[in-house]
């Protein structure tokens, strides 16, 4: 008899922790199943856990358990607003996004700071699609531990070349101004100035460098902007 009701007890829990999961998943975000940050991988592994621990074991209070994930899904949500809101902090409990391959060829010293392998990195082009790393112009590793790649110009799938087409300059865009910080550095290796890069901002009507969420320059200073507050619609109707 006690094992019949522990198995209902069982499939009780089962059966309310879903929903609740399903829930605290929607609240916290898609980011939590999708590039997945270290601090999120940690929080699923937990909820994982807390959860296999009250479906396995009947004599854990079910109220406990339920006050745990609600717990786990806040805390997240507050290190999430903390990562959007501080960079700095962001960059603290994160991985930064890693050169490994410019101009086809690999960057020795990032491979060894991030433990990759080469074997590694050529599957992982491997899946872009990518079979000559000499076609790369720039290979990142990102926070999420997956490759991003632009490649040259010339090495598109059609060469331009062959259907008459001028093919011009690469213009790879640097990131100049990240949530109203300018990365003086990008702006040295362009070889212009934040005189210059404020002139710009106020011939399109911005006057305070706080209003710019995002802004790029290309090597032919080419300057694109998003700003803080921007009149799009929130979601894309299917």
């Amino acid at each position: 008899m006690g094992f019949i009701k522990d198995t209902l007890v069982v499939y009780g829990r089962i059966i309310t922790l879903l929903p609740l999961l399903l829930f605290i998943t929607l609240f916290m975000g898609k980011r939590s199943i999708g590039s997945l940050p270290i601090f999120d991988f940690l929080i699923i592994i937990t909820l994982g856990a807390v959860v296999g621990a009250d479906i396995a074991d009947p004599n854990i209070a079910h109220i406990h358990t339920a006050m745990a994930i609600i717990g786990l899904a806040l805390l997240q949500k507050l290190i999430s607003y903390m990562t959007i809101r501080f960079r700095k902090f962001r960059n603290a409990i994160t991985f930064e996004p890693t050169i490994v391959i410019m101009d086809g060829i690999f960057k020795v010293e990032n491979l060894r700071k991030i433990q990759y392998s080469i074997d590694e990195i050529l599957q992982m082009l491997r899946e872009k699609d990518v079979f000559d790393v000499s076609e790369v112009k720039l290979g990142i590793i990102e926070a999420n531990g997956i490759i991003s790649v632009y490649k040259k110009r010339d090495k598109s799938p059609v060469l331009l070349e062959d259907i008459g087409i001028k093919c011009f300059k690469d213009k790879l865009p640097y990131p100049v101004i990240i949530e109203g910080k300018i990365d003086y550095q990008i702006i040295s290796q362009l070889g212009t100035s934040e005189f210059w890069l404020m002139k710009q901002l106020e011939k399109k009507g911005i006057n305070e460098i706080n209003d710019v969420f995002f802004a790029s320059i290309t090597s032919d200073l080419e300057l694109h902007i998003s700003l803080m507050n921007s009149d799009t619609p929130n979601y894309i109707k299917h």
